[in-house]
Order: structure tokens, then C-alpha cells, then sequence
């Protein structure tokens, strides 16, 4: 089966440090592009993330610092990266949980908005979690019938990666879904804004859930002691809470978030004195 694209699809994945958005590096990143012609390229780039790579997480992707001390940083490439990432929607497993908030916050730090508006997020370990609920090597041998070799390396979970997603589409393309609402649906269809919008968790105002929306659609905060609350209402009232994030241990891009939402809460303030 090919997949059914309005513009270029960029599988990817990523080893890194560790698994912390804030402070961990990437150290891998294999990629996978698929034209709307169903033609692909495979890249794979090591990179030095400038600080130690734990001996535990080696033991777990095979990459030592050895092996990348002369690799180019990533600010050095992040530009030609941003470059190769442009008008491609992106795809992965677990990438709306991590992969995509640690290149987010990795091309922030080089100076460079990677901007996610207008792109479709497919992340096909929700939709395997939400069809059948498992790893990648278990969902590849449930998939593909095949065993995962070469698991951790990041171009071959890539490939794997874009193996099981066609394969899902085979598997489930006539397959009703009911919903937490009792809504039924068909939702996994040959169609890229389709899976987006399965795949995609709706309630994140930020990349990785510290701010989500409620059921009214407004931004609350989901950690804390103000989890459930407002973020706008909260920042009004205790303005010192958006300072203490803003010097905080926070992905840049949640801050980014927290602040557009502290100067809408500005501006409304200062429409309302002004009438």
C-alpha cells in the first residue's frame, strides 16, 4: 500500500541522552521521507550533543561519546535540518509525547522557531495503543510478522516505524472505533489528516501536557497546585507563578506558551481599562 499524501511526510526518531525534554541532547536522528509520489529517502545523522552520554543509556542505543565527539553539533546543523523539515508533516512513535517536544526544544536553543502550525503529527504508537494497546518490536512482529532488528537504532525503528503505519492501514482501514463519548467511527483511513487527528492528543496547549485545555477549551494548568486552574486567571493573580516557571526547569517551548498566554491576559486588562 502506498500512503495517500497532499504534501511530503518525514518519519522520524531520535536517541538522545536520556529522556528528559528540558536538559537531555539528541545524539541520533534517522529519518525518513516519503514524497507524494510514494518515493522515500532515508537519512541518518549522528550528532555531538555536547554533554556526556550516560553509561545506562549507551547500554540501551549503542552510542558511546566516543562515537560522536566529532560529529557537528546540533546548532551546526540545525539550519539545513529546519531546511529538510519544511512543508512535510511528521510522523513517529511516541514523537507527540517526546521525540517532537526534544527537536522542538533543540531548534529553539539554536535560535530557530521549527514551527508546528499547519503540519499533521502522526504518531502511529497511538494509534497501535488505541487499537490494540503494546513496544515497537512487539508491534512490528504483530504487524509485519517480523522480529525487530537492530531495535534502538534510530534508522531502523524509522523504517520499522513506517513499515507498521502501512501495514495498520491494511489491517484496519474498515474497522469501527468507538470513542470515550460512545462515538463509532472509521478513523483509520489512507489519509493523512485523518490519522493526524486519531493520533493527535487534542488536549495539549503545550507540546508535552503541562498545560492542556479543559473541556470549555481554555488552557489549565495540568501540575502543581494550580492543576485544573486557569493559566490566564492563575497569572493574574499571582504573577510571581509565571516568573517562577519562566526560571524553571520548563521546556522553552512551554514558556513560549505560558507567555502568549500571560500577554493575552495583558492586553484583554488593558482593553478593559482603556473602555
Amino acid at each position: 500500500m502506498q500512503l495517500n499524501l497532499t504534501k511530503p511526510i518525514i518519519f522520524f526518531d531520535l536517541e538522545t541522552t536520556g529522556v528528559n525534554v528540558v536538559n537531555d541532547r539528541i545524539v541520533e536522528i534517522g529519518t525518513l521521507k516519503v514524497s507524494i509520489d510514494g518515493s522515500t529517502e532515508i537519512k541518518n545523522i549522528r550528532i555531538n550533543p555536547t554533554i556526556p552520554i550516560p553509561k545506562e543509556v549507551t547500554a540501551i542505543h549503542g552510542i558511546s561519546d566516543d562515537d560522536i565527539k566529532d560529529c557537528p553539533t546540533f546548532v551546526q546543523i540545525a539550519n539545513s535540518l529546519n531546511q529538510y523539515f519544511q512543508n512535510c508533516d511528521l510522523a513517529g512513535y511516541n514523537s507527540n509525547k517526546f521525540d517532537i517536544p526534544l527537536l522542538v526544544e533543540e531548534f529553539l536553543r539554536a535560535g530557530i522557531n521549527f514551527d508546528l502550525k499547519g503540519r499533521r503529527l502522526v504518531d502511529v504508537q497511538n494509534i497501535f495503543h488505541k487499537m490494540e494497546q503494546r513496544t515497537l518490536a512487539a508491534a512490528y512482529k504483530f504487524y509485519c510478522s517480523k522480529d525487530h532488528i537492530n531495535a534502538h537504532s534510530a534508522e531502523a525503528d524509522t523504517i520499522a516505524t513506517y513499515e507498521i503505519l502501512l501495514s495498520q492501514l491494511d489491517k484496519y482501514h474498515d474497522t469501527e472505533f468507538k470513542d470515550h463519548s460512545g462515538k463509532i467511527s472509521k478513523p483509520i483511513q489512507n489519509d493523512i489528516q485523518s490519522l493526524y487527528e486519531f493520533s493527535f492528543n487534542a488536549k495539549n496547549a503545550d507540546l508535552v501536557g503541562h498545560i492542556v485545555f479543559n473541556d470549555k477549551g481554555v488552557e489549565v494548568f495540568n501540575f502543581g497546585k494550580h492543576k485544573g486552574k486557569p493559566v490566564e486567571e492563575m497569572f493574574a493573580k499571582e504573577s510571581s507563578y509565571y516568573d517562577w516557571m519562566m526560571k524553571s526547569d520548563f521546556p522553552l517551548s512551554t514558556k513560549n506558551i505560558i507567555t502568549a498566554i500571560k500577554l493575552r491576559g495583558f492586553n484583554r486588562s488593558s482593553v478593559n481599562v482603556s473602555k
